[in-house]
């Protein structure tokens, strides 16, 4: 938490950050929001969030240190230019197990907090686990419920969403494809498929925003997933470059 507030503040890039505390289990914990004032739609609020904790026992490369390496990146590329609408970057604590898809989960704690607020949020982006891909056959599984049309071979990036995000995924997936060269997939996918709601974003549709995960698919794809061996050198770096630019 330390080093991304350091990362997106005033000695580096530049941001006012804001930590979002709030007491689990009796620790303090938080939320990191870097924030981008927009113009001329500055009420209109587009989150990038990342979360930045491990399961036990895990370093987590994958995940999510991925999502975070393009949490920083995209905050960098952006400093200093305005653009139309806001562009709140996020760093969420408590995303795994036990705090997962419970009141007690970061991102479910801000979301809240935002439409307590009534936040103008007409995005959110949930970046969580983006950099292994594999181009060999049946290096992907198909998640139950999915079935024909799913691709077998692991080299695609998934823009996730519900049936509310179903624009906001499809249209994400189209200008990430165009930028980036890499294969994506993207759409409203059904909700009780396992996986599909498995990172922030689900909390942002608990609110009635609309949310898309961007995911290499991990436990679908990537044997070490939760694992000790979640570790940098499993990655592919050159082509996370290539996906972050074209995040």
């Amino acid at each position: 938490a330390v080093w991304i507030e350091s990362s997106l503040g005033g000695g580096n890039l530049g941001y006012l950050v804001e930590s979002h505390l709030h007491d689990v289990d009796g620790r303090e914990v938080r939320n990191i929001i870097a924030e981008l004032p927009g113009k001329p739609r500055r009420d209109e609020i587009i989150v990038v969030g990342a979360h930045y904790d491990t399961v036990p026992g895990t370093p987590g490369a994958d995940d999510n240190g991925t999502g975070i390496a393009a949490l920083i990146s995209l905050a960098q590329a952006m400093a200093g230019q305005q653009q139309e609408r806001t562009i709140r970057f996020v760093a969420f604590v408590n995303e795994e197990p036990p705090y997962f898809q419970t009141e007690r989960m970061g991102s479910r704690v801000y979301a809240a907090r935002s439409r307590g607020r009534g936040e103008n949020i007409i995005a959110m982006l949930a970046l969580d686990s983006i950099g292994y891909f594999s181009e060999e056959k049946g290096s992907q599984k198909i998640p139950e419920g999915l079935g024909d049309g799913f691709p077998s071979t692991g080299n695609f990036l998934a823009f996730v969403g519900n049936e509310d995000s179903r624009y906001f995924a499809d249209s994400a997936r189209v200008a990430f494809e165009a930028a980036s060269g890499i294969p994506a997939l993207g759409g409203a996918f059904p909700e009780e498929v396992p996986g599909v709601g498995w990172s922030d974003h689900w909390s942002f549709w608990q609110e009635g925003y609309k949310a898309v995960m961007v995911t290499d698919t991990a436990p679908f794809r990537y044997a070490h997933y939760h694992q000790p061996s979640d570790t940098i050198d499993k990655l592919d770096l050159e082509k996370l470059v290539t996906v972050i630019e074209g995040l």
